[in-house]
């Protein structure tokens, strides 16, 4: 395995990290997840400033030091041409730990036909400190394994008033009367790079965010999330207790989302 720690390229070594670290005892760790679009930082849909802005802010909330963000850069460009998805950890000393892996196995099949996710419901599941991407992810790891049990692909978490906020990996999106709904940040979730560039795509007026209670999931007539690695995922079915919830994966206004998002980010690579 090659990864990048603290300024310097490690292939096949252990990581030197000590067992007491703060990241390993108590995950004491913000990161991100990008997808590397034409092996470039530079390319928009990289979004490589916007995962660095998160993980800056994080950072200023915890009062933790900023890294060598330049050092960072390096990291990132040594490992991209082997990893099309790098994962960026900033430990609470400031260190950096660069990790790359492939994209998710039979992703573009699976954007068409869509995924089947589970409503993972229980004080188990539920994260704490949603606005920051801690390297607590222990809720959303749980959701996950319990959705696979399920045939799922992914995880939808809940509040306890049984309220959809997002699933383990991703922001939600549905359509219902003629637009697309998304759950609001201060119910409780994690905002979303992808969820941000699909909301200013689509025009803020054009995004309807107002909690999804047990009632309204129902209304949807097709279901969605989206993170920077599968981009748009369709979702056809939801597994809600002993309750299948079944969705349209091949709705227009999937295609159209998926147009959105990608569109516009071309042509400001095109120039």
């Amino acid at each position: 395995m090659t990864y990048w720690f603290a300024g310097q390229l490690y292939i096949d070594e252990p990581l030197p990290l000590a067992p007491s670290d703060p990241a390993l005892a108590y995950g004491a760790s913000i990161f991100t997840t990008v997808r590397v679009y034409g092996r470039t930082l530079e390319h928009p849909l990289t979004a490589w400033k916007a995962h660095c802005d998160r993980i800056s802010q994080s950072l200023h909330f915890f009062h933790w030091p900023q890294p060598n963000w330049q050092q960072v850069i390096e990291g990132a460009q040594a490992l991209l041409s082997d990893y099309p998805v790098l994962r960026l950890a900033i430990l609470a000393d400031g260190t950096e730990l660069i990790t790359g892996r492939s994209l998710p196995p039979n992703l573009a099949q699976q954007q068409t036909d869509g995924v089947t996710v589970w409503v993972a419901q229980g004080p188990q599941y539920q994260r704490s400190m949603p606005r920051h991407k801690t390297g607590n992810y222990l809720p959303c790891w749980l959701a996950m394994q319990a959705a696979r049990t399920h045939g799922a692909r992914d995880a939808i978490l809940a509040t306890p008033a049984g309220e959809w906020l997002e699933t383990s990996t991703g922001n939600l999106w549905g359509y219902a009367q003629g637009q697309w709904w998304t759950p609001p940040l201060d119910s409780g979730l994690l905002p979303g790079i992808s969820r941000a560039q699909l909301i200013k795509a689509l025009g803020p007026q054009a995004v309807a965010s107002i909690p999804w209670t047990p009632d309204m999931v129902g209304q949807f007539e097709c279901l969605a999330y989206s993170n920077c690695v599968v981009g748009l995922m369709p979702i056809h079915t939801a597994l809600l207790g002993n309750i299948k919830l079944n969705y349209s994966s091949t709705h227009e206004g999937l295609n159209a989302l998926m147009r959105m998002f990608y569109l516009p980010s071309m042509r400001e690579h095109n120039g």
